[in-house]
């Protein structure tokens, strides 16, 4: 988990910006700290220096926008992310082993296998079913404590609990709680994954560890089923759903709201919720 709200801040700032130029200097100019100190501080907290952050993060979300988009020119994608088309081919090789082109040619196949159960077999919905299950709406902002980590999803179980136990205290009858994704772990590496665990709080109990998590237009999947399978609606979502539709994803953050689980059986409902233009 990160605790050090600096290093929060410096993470939320990176991914506003992770489609412009950005250096180490700039993110530790943001926090008021030197880039020395601040880099250390970074390393610290995140197991990455700064650099190093910035450059997967590009990358990923690149090598995402090649998946869902993909009608857009590899050379286009690569340039929205700074790169010029023999620089961004280099990078993504130095990354992922293969370019970009490949890539998006066999990132389907690569999404069929389960990045954290690897015996789980699921099948992706048809495009009709998925529709079924999707709504445009207007979400509004919603305050929120959270607490942020790097790593698997797989153990997301065991850190709900654990969240659940040290906040009690702050638990309404109007208590929403959320996840917060920032990236497809069909990509980025299983012990790689940023998320935030959040439940909404009120302003006035003035803890720290808050965040306001921006709402707007979005496409809202109603998912009703095993916990294992919210990848599946993901993945329907990225590569059946998004490509015959006549919506581009935003670049604000992906979030998922919580109806209902039941911790014995590991059934959920709770909408997936993905910004749009």
């Amino acid at each position: 988990m990160i605790t050090n709200e600096t290093i929060n801040h410096a993470i939320d700032y990176i991914l506003r910006h992770i489609n412009e130029e950005l250096s180490v200097g700039d993110v530790a100019s943001h926090c008021h700290f030197s880039k020395y100190h601040f880099s250390r501080m970074f390393k610290e907290e995140t197991g990455e220096s700064v650099y190093a952050f910035i450059r997967r993060l590009k990358l990923e979300q690149s090598a995402f926008r090649l998946k869902i988009e993909p009608d857009k020119a590899v050379t286009e994608i690569g340039y929205e992310f700074g790169y010029s088309p023999s620089n961004y081919s280099w990078m993504f090789r130095q990354q992922y082993q293969t370019t970009p082109v490949h890539f998006r040619r066999n990132c389907f196949q690569e999404t069929l296998r389960h990045p954290f159960m690897h015996r789980e077999h699921f099948l992706l919905e048809t495009f009709e079913e998925c529709s079924q299950k999707i709504e445009i709406r207007t979400l509004p902002d919603y305050y929120v404590l959270y607490e942020r980590r790097i790593g698997s999803y797989h153990q997301l179980s065991g850190q709900w609990q654990e969240f659940m136990d040290k906040y009690r205290a702050y638990v309404t009858d109007d208590t929403k709680y959320f996840e917060r994704t920032f990236d497809d772990p069909a990509i980025t590496s299983s012990d790689r994954c940023l998320y935030d665990i959040c439940m909404s709080v009120d302003r006035a109990a003035g803890l720290e560890n808050t965040c306001t998590i921006e709402g707007g237009k979005c496409a809202v999947y109603a998912y009703k089923g095993l916990g294992k399978y919210i990848y599946a609606a993901y993945q329907t979502i990225f590569h059946i759903w998004l490509p015959r539709v006549p919506y581009v994803l935003d670049y604000r953050s992906g979030f998922d709201i919580y109806h209902m689980v039941d911790s014995g059986s590991g059934y959920m409902e709770l909408d997936i919720c993905l910004p749009l233009q």
